[in-house]
Formats: structure tokens, C-alpha cells, sequence
């Protein structure tokens, strides 16, 4: 796809500038790997909506997710200069999508769901402050909309699954003594590959 063949190196190069401000730039193979996973999300994105207003969204998101991803992995952090643009972009493409197509009652769904996923992990976070950080909360409200505008079972597998992945990295880490139960993972990628998941089991969806 000639999209990421051109935004693939684009954004590896961001995440890189947001992980370390101070790097020269994204080595070749990070730059061909994240616009062949761009690639492949931009493709589930046209499946998943067929050409429509919401689209817009789940294409941003997938830009999105490949750079919080990196850097996630790369200093634990996920920037709001990437989430809040991501966001933004998802709720303006729902009110168009249901302006267009009358899908109201999805775009009212998305949007209690990404007040619902973002309380929830906001109250996690207050309860247990070494675990879900406020990147994490700003990014599962993030989800909650995007998952919430195919349904609730989205939502809920694609946190499920997200959750279900992050534990199996850790006991990995454990297991191989690269990590010990005290040492912080990111839970970034692990919840976008939840998210990404739930919405390929749901398949095209309206």
C-alpha cells in the first residue's frame, strides 16, 4: 500500500523522536517493519468499515497505534501528542459517520464507552499507582471509543485480550528471568493487540 510505503518511515521516525528527542533518526529495518504492520492495519481498517466516515478513524487509530506502540516499548511512556489527536480525530469521524448514515445510537455507544473504559482504568491507576499509569488510562479511553462504537462485546474482548496478553509477556519475562514481578512492562502494545484482535474476530461491521 503506497500510504504506508510513504508514512511508514514518517512515523517510525516520531516515535523515535518522542521516545529519545536526541536519536538521529529510525534505523531502516524499524522504518520497513512499521509500514508493513501500517500496511496491515490500514487494510483491517477498509474491511473492518468499508468506505465511510468512521473509517477515518480506525485509519488515524492505526497510524496512532504504531507509533504509541514504539514508544511504549522504548521508555513506558505514551504520549498525548499522539492520543489526544487520535481521539479527537475517532469522535469527529463517529459524529460524521452517524450524520451521514444515522448510526446515533453507535456514536452514543462510543462515547459511553470511552468514558466507561477511561473511568475504570483511572480508578485502577488510583488504587494501584505501579500499575496502570495515566498514559495508559488516556489510552484505554481511547479504545473504549474506538471498540465501543462495534459494540460492547468489542470493547470488553478487546480489554480482555489486551489484559490477557500483557500477563502472558510478564510470566515470559519472569520465566526467563529477563524481568522480575517488581519490574514495570508496558501496557501499551499489549492493549493494542487486544484491541486489534477483538476487532478482527468482530469483522466488518454496519
Amino acid at each position: 500500500m503506497v500510504v504506508a510505503a510513504v508514512l511508514g518511515p514518517l512515523l517510525a521516525r516520531t516515535a523515535v523522536r518522542l521516545a529519545r528527542p536526541a536519536a538521529a533518526g529510525a534505523p531502516p529495518v524499524r522504518a520497513v517493519a512499521t509500514a508493513v504492520v501500517l500496511a496491515a492495519l490500514l487494510c483491517g481498517a477498509v474491511l473492518l468499515t468499508g468506505a465511510r466516515p468512521a473509517l477515518a478513524a480506525y485509519a488515524w487509530a492505526a497510524g496512532a497505534a504504531v507509533v504509541l506502540a514504539q514508544v511504549d516499548l522504548a521508555v513506558h511512556r505514551l504520549p498525548d501528542r499522539v492520543t489526544y489527536p487520535a481521539a479527537a480525530v475517532g469522535a469527529a469521524a463517529f459524529l460524521a459517520d452517524a450524520a451521514l448514515l444515522g448510526t446515533w445510537p453507535d456514536l452514543l455507544r462510543a462515547l459511553l464507552a470511552a468514558a466507561a473504559a477511561g473511568g475504570i482504568a483511572f480508578l485502577a491507576a488510583l488504587a494501584g499507582p505501579s500499575g496502570l499509569g495515566l498514559g495508559d488510562v488516556k489510552l484505554l479511553a481511547l479504545l473504549g471509543l474506538l471498540l465501543g462504537w462495534a459494540g460492547w462485546g468489542v470493547l470488553m474482548a478487546g480489554v480482555f485480550l489486551g489484559l490477557l496478553a500483557g500477563a502472558a509477556v510478564s510470566l515470559l519475562l519472569v520465566a526467563t528471568r529477563r524481568a522480575d514481578w517488581r519490574t514495570p512492562v508496558p501496557f501499551g502494545p499489549p492493549l493494542l493487540v487486544g484491541a486489534v484482535l477483538a476487532l478482527l474476530v468482530e469483522g466488518p461491521l454496519g
